[in-house]
């Protein structure tokens, strides 16, 4: 297989053996900009997708970059949980200047936590899920970068096992921002009152999960990650053209980050 295309926005096409058609493409209302799910950069998606003409893992690794810039701290060694938050975990210790350094390795002989009927034992499968590295991290101070707090329930028994393994301190960043809204536009997330940015834990959120500290990315800093290389590729084109024919505005949807959705709801 090979990559052809992306799929446009409300476009519906036709795959056969013998080639690609356009069937129609339903316009967007005037004016409205496009509202691609940021979410999809963050965490849904595979890292060698391509959305938008960029490679989802080179966003995630400038994410990471940019959590560098917004959240250093002095550490010895840069990790994460394996695996989706690699990227951004390479990302942030590349800006750092601090070595990359496996501290879990995943126990592939256990299921999926997520799916488990309840959280105590969500939390017992997390430990069983993944192996301790210690050689790596005994007697040092650990950054741990994650793509995503979303209940706050698997990262502590992980924080746990760090430090009765050795590690000295154990620092969270997470490469997006808190997700606090409910999404309307088919994403699975929580309930406003499970995401732990919605509950009183998250204003001490570093003690409730037992981390010496936890920063995340800003709405800010994930919207210039993700739109970094579209904007240089515009301007590129834009130069190309003529001035009356300029390529439309950029648009993603981060309404469960800000709760500005880009459609009106109706109830």
């Amino acid at each position: 297989s090979r990559y052809y295309r992306e799929v446009l926005p409300g476009e519906i096409v036709k795959i056969s053996r013998y080639d690609v058609q356009t069937l129609d493409v339903v316009p967007r209302p005037e004016g409205d900009p496009s509202a691609f799910c940021i979410f999809e950069y963050v965490y849904f998606a595979r890292p060698d997708s391509i959305f938008e003409g960029q490679m989802v893992y080179s966003v995630r690794r400038r994410c990471g970059q940019q959590l560098a810039i917004e959240a250093p701290v002095e550490a010895d060694l840069v990790s994460t949980v394996p695996e989706s938050a690699t990227p951004a975990a390479l990302g942030y210790a590349q800006k750092c200047g601090l070595p990359y350094v496996e501290v879990l390795c995943k126990n592939r002989y256990v299921g999926r936590t997520f799916i488990q009927p309840n959280m105590r034992l969500r939390q017992l499968g997390v430990a069983k899920k993944f192996g301790v590295l210690s050689d790596n991290f005994k007697g040092k101070r650990v950054v741990i970068i994650d793509d995503s707090i979303v209940r706050g329930n698997t990262i502590s028994p992980i924080i746990k096992l760090l430090r009765e393994s050795g590690a000295k301190e154990v620092h969270i960043r997470v490469a997006s921002p808190p997700i606090r809204f409910p999404c309307y536009m088919g994403i699975n997330i929580p309930t406003k009152e499970e995401l732990i940015a919605n509950r009183p834990e998250f204003h001490d959120l570093a003690n409730y999960i037992g981390a010496d500290s936890v920063v995340y990315l800003s709405v800010e800093g994930l919207v210039s990650s993700v739109q970094e290389s579209i904007k240089a590729r515009q301007e590129n084109e834009n130069s190309l053209k003529s001035q009356k024919s300029r390529v439309g505005k950029i648009g993603h949807c981060t309404a469960c980050l800000t709760g500005e959705y880009p459609v009106e709801l109706e109830w």
